[in-house]
């Protein structure tokens, strides 16, 4: 879950802009919350890609050797 500060602050930003404009800082913390909200979106989703774990019909493991490589890169 992503922390609701964070997006609140994101979603005031994008309607102060849409209303009135940003200052040069208000574009710069805006600039900056969003790279820090991508990098929770992308751990979440690397997270979640490396709990998977791929089977065919006949029970072999074919999980792509990509993930499990990120799995391992994860759990050292």
């Amino acid at each position: 879950m992503l922390p609701e500060e964070l997006v609140n602050k994101i979603n005031a930003l994008a309607r102060k802009s849409k209303e009135e404009g940003l200052t040069e800082e208000e574009k710069e913390e805006q600039k900056e919350l969003r790279k820090e909200y991508l990098k929770m979106i992308r751990g979440q989703v690397e997270n979640h890609l490396t709990s998977i774990k791929v089977v065919d019909e006949e029970g072999n493991d074919v999980t792509p050797d990509k993930v499990k490589d990120l799995k391992n890169k994860k759990n050292k």
